[in-house]
């Protein structure tokens, strides 16, 4: 006769039955986020979402492009302007030379000049030029003007060179500087024009002066 298999005991599976339903019904409760109504998820997403268009939209808004007192121009950059020493109009006195710097506006819109341009000596045109000794002072003799570059304009400044030869060796460390890095006023890209000068390596000789920007171009004799 073949075997009956042994009934399993109704009770006993009626209990395995309620354990197991009541385990997954723990183990789905544990992973499940709480409710929320649709209507609340949705504000919460888009909330959320216009908090970061918002941010983003703050940190990448352009900013006006600054202009020149009292003449409502934007202030001339770098890349719009042709800047050349003009060794011709050159002058000097009390050991020092004055060269008059030229600004020519090159683009096709009018722009403006206000202030002192920085200036210093360079081992090279470029990034890849090294500062050598101390960048120009500014000289407080002569008030900031605005000035007004139409296209095609000039304007100027006047850079004083005390002689290297005026300083002991030791505290020049003396070197010839090939580059002259020129910022215009209210601009941080530079402009590099190659110009030879005696120079001294150390910061603590300040052989450069500069003077604010004037209209046309810088004639010898002729004083900010």
């Amino acid at each position: 006769m073949p075997t009956i298999p042994r009934a399993v005991p109704l009770a006993l599976t009626a209990a395995v039955t309620v354990a197991t339903a009541g385990l997954l019904t723990g183990c789905g409760s544990a992973q499940a986020p709480q409710p929320t109504s649709p209507t609340s998820s949705t504000s919460s997403g888009t909330a959320g979402s216009q908090m970061q268009v918002a941010g983003a939209g703050s940190s990448s808004a352009p900013t006006a492009p600054p202009t020149v007192p009292g003449l409502g121009l934007t202030v001339c950059r770098s890349a719009a302007l042709k800047v050349a020493v003009d060794s011709s109009q050159a002058g000097g006195a009390a050991g020092s030379a004055y060269y008059p710097v030229n600004f020519t506006n090159t683009s096709a819109v009018a722009c403006g000049l206000y202030g002192y341009p920085g200036m210093s000596f360079v081992t090279a045109a470029g990034g890849a030029g090294r500062q050598i000794g101390a960048a120009a002072q500014r000289d407080p003799a002569f008030a900031k003007l605005s000035v007004r570059l139409p296209v095609g304009g000039v304007a100027h400044a006047w850079l004083q060179v005390a002689q290297a030869g005026n300083y002991p060796a030791s505290a020049c460390q003396p070197v010839t500087a090939h580059w002259l890095r020129v910022f215009p006023p209210g601009d941080t890209a530079a402009s590099y024009v190659a110009v030879s000068f005696s120079a001294c390596a150390t910061a603590t000789a300040h052989l450069l002066t500069v003077t604010p920007v004037r209209s046309g171009r810088g004639v010898r004799g002729v004083t900010p």
